[in-house]
């Protein structure tokens, strides 16, 4: 047990694969104080989010959610086939209920080990602009895609509505998440909480760079530096690591599916443990 509460994160724990949902099932703090926060794709079907986000806030204090991709999808099977917006409306208010934080509640101050510091969860989405090299359109950047036969499920299963495109939703949500962000208190640190990386960067290393597309936009390129970031926490790409960019340290903390955890050992453990005071501390004497 940690002597002390701890700030941790976890993402893309897909449990709709038995293996990961015993992984969830085992999944407690080191201490009784310790925040998780949860950087997106949990589940597809509503019920199975909700049994996740409701086993994890009744073991951590607090439990932070940024939404990932698939908890945005409408699958044919759920029996909630709301969409778009409504859907993620109806995730925010069944988090509300179980006490979790949405990106769209208050930020929260961590308190414990490496703080203060300003807990801020996003949902950003995406917009095409991590395009494929050598495509200039969105259009260009798909058609390489569909030629490679690497496509996200999205273009199938994550609906928009009432926006007319994914990239308009984007849209709507940079522009009112830079509004909450320029309004949180600039004295204290940030970890941002997002579900795609805020820079192209981590996208490199994909086997398959035609994905990248669906991993970000670059209107968020700058965010780490604008809004005082000392941790970057993110998920998405299945590939856990630590990256640094312009010294800001950002943490990949996905779980994955079975098939790509198992390949790395037989006992996942991505959580990893989130230290902000360290972080400025490194950056400071790295720039000093």
């Amino acid at each position: 047990m940690s002597p002390s509460p701890r700030l941790r994160a976890v993402s893309d724990l897909h449990i709709a694969h038995p293996e990961n949902r015993s992984f969830v099932q085992e999944l407690h703090p080191d201490h009784a104080g310790d925040w998780l926060l949860v950087a997106g794709d949990v589940a597809e079907r509503y019920a199975d989010i909700e049994w996740a986000l409701t086993l994890l806030s009744t073991r951590f204090a607090t439990v932070v959610w940024a939404p990932g991709n698939h908890e945005l999808w409408t699958p044919a099977k759920d029996p909630v086939q709301l969409r778009g917006v409504a859907r993620y409306e109806a995730l925010v208010r069944m988090c509300r209920g179980l006490g979790v934080i949405t990106p769209e509640d208050p930020y929260p101050v961590w308190d414990g080990v490496g703080g203060p510091a300003t807990i801020a969860p996003l949902f950003v989405l995406y917009d095409y602009t991590f395009r494929v090299p050598g495509a200039s359109t969105k259009q260009e950047s798909l058609a390489l895609a569909y030629k490679a036969g690497v496509v996200c499920r999205d273009e199938a299963l994550l609906h928009p509505d009432p926006y007319p495109s994914r990239e308009a939703w984007c849209d709507a949500r940079v522009a009112e998440t830079e509004r909450r962000l320029a309004a949180r208190d600039p004295a204290l640190p940030t970890v941002l909480v997002n579900h795609y990386p805020l820079v192209r960067e981590p996208t490199d290393v994909l086997w398959y760079p035609e994905f990248a597309q669906w991993c970000g936009t670059v209107r968020t390129r700058d965010w780490h530096l604008r809004f005082g970031a000392a941790t970057m926490v993110y998920g998405h790409l299945h590939i856990p690591r630590t990256t640094f960019h312009d010294e800001v340290r950002f943490e990949e903390v996905s779980l994955g599916y079975p098939r790509e955890w198992q390949r790395r050992g037989p006992v996942p453990d991505p959580v990893r443990t989130i230290n902000p005071a360290e972080d400025v501390r490194r950056r400071a004497a790295v720039s000093g």
